[in-house]
């Protein structure tokens, strides 16, 4: 009983440290009119600070990871934090649209340490086959973020101001920090063994991406990971400009659509119960396939209502929350000595392939459906292909 009631407590610390970054992301969406007027700008310039976040976010994962092995995980997590901490005050204050951006990307550099220990250290906790199950509950405390962070982050700033956003955000870290500075273990002793010159570093990275294994279900699940970026870029302007929906309207469908990334996490763990994780996520994975086929094909013949939007943006965000967590597991299960290092690579390429989705978005001239659905039949169908093909080399049995 005491050992189920550690991990639990492990599993809703390392919770909380996941949802740091979704809630940065998602709590300040609906003040973007009110920080464009403070700096005599437009929306779309205070977009790039979204765009520097998750700039910060890929970058800043590859950092953390030679640190969480050679230190141990919680004193390069205290750094990150209070970089955060430092950078989310820093935004409060910013007298520039500029300034703002920058910091954003500062505030990202801090704030993905919690992300990048968090996977490592479900890594240091638990087996590889309860790992795709921690990983699971991981994503529904993650998916809790868009189900109401936009709505409060809304409320919020109508009745105290943008700024009022990142104090909320201040005083959400400090209690996580609290949490993790009392509560929980240290995952990983320190290895002075673990070199940080940039040539090791370099080549860890390498020999890390040679296992064929990580490859084959890091950068598949990276390129099923990217459609939830699509989603994330394209979602406004299908429901704004398309269908023409209120903002509470907006706030209601995003609310429900999270619920499909939540329902698949939970039905992964039920599904462990009688299949691998390898088996779960091959399905998954061929099933985003034929989604993202149906969506492009119904959107070429403009064959799609609101209703059809959403069932299908259901179904795709639902395979996401089997694909993920069954690829982290798999990815790290062979790592042990270099958990930080593969967890900071696994995380990078999540980030930096769904931030290049996300900006494939904005640069099409095509409807905002047309464009979503392509990127999801070019992610989805690109993830395929390199899974069958690194698997038929692994070097693990997948």
């Amino acid at each position: 009983m005491q050992s189920r009631a550690r991990n639990l407590s492990i599993t809703l610390i390392l919770g909380t440290l996941t949802t740091i970054s979704p809630f940065s992301i998602d709590l300040y969406l609906p003040a973007f009119a009110q920080i464009a007027e403070h700096f005599d700008t437009t929306t779309a310039r205070v977009s790039l600070s979204l765009s520097s976040y998750f700039i910060g976010l890929a970058l800043g994962q590859v950092f953390y990871g030679p640190l969480l092995d050679r230190f141990g995980r919680k004193r390069p997590l205290y750094f990150g934090i209070a970089l955060y901490l430092l950078s989310t005050a820093a935004c409060i204050v910013a007298t520039s649209i500029e300034g703002f951006i920058a910091v954003r990307f500062l505030q990202a550099l801090g704030g993905c340490a919690a992300s990048v220990a968090s996977t490592a250290m479900v890594r240091d906790f638990f087996s590889p086959a309860d790992g795709a199950k921690v990983f699971s509950r991981l994503m529904l405390i993650l998916s809790v973020s868009p189900l109401f962070a936009p709505s409060v982050g809304g409320w919020i700033a109508s009745e105290w101001g943008w700024q009022a956003l990142f104090i909320t955000l201040i005083v959400i870290v400090t209690l996580i920090f609290l949490g993790v500075f009392f509560f929980l273990p240290e995952g990983h002793a320190p290895d002075p063994s673990v070199s940080l010159h940039p040539k090791i570093i370099l080549q860890t990275f390498a020999s890390i991406a040679r296992d064929r294994t990580f490859f084959a279900f890091a950068v598949t699940g990276a390129f099923s990971f990217a459609g939830l970026f699509t989603y994330l870029a394209g979602a406004p302007s299908i429901f704004f400009d398309r269908f023409h929906l209120t903002e509470r309207e907006f706030g209601l469908i995003f609310a429900g659509l999270s619920v499909g990334m939540i329902g698949g996490g939970q039905i992964n763990i039920l599904l462990m119960k009688r299949f691998s994780s390898q088996q779960i996520f091959k399905t998954a994975l061929r099933l985003q396939a034929i989604v993202a086929i149906v969506f492009t094909v119904g959107c070429a013949f403009h064959a799609y209502n609101l209703t059809a939007h959403l069932v299908i943006l259901f179904a795709y965000i639902s395979c996401i929350g089997l694909t993920y967590p069954n690829a982290a597991a798999v990815a790290l299960a062979g790592f042990a000595k270099n958990a930080g290092s593969a967890s900071a690579l696994l995380g990078t390429l999540q980030m930096g392939i769904g931030a290049l989705a996300s900006a494939m978005f904005g640069l099409q001239k095509t409807d905002a459906s047309s464009a979503v659905a392509r990127i999801f039949l070019v992610t989805s169908l690109t993830g395929v292909a390199i899974y069958q093909y690194a698997i038929s080399r692994s070097s693990r049995s997948v």
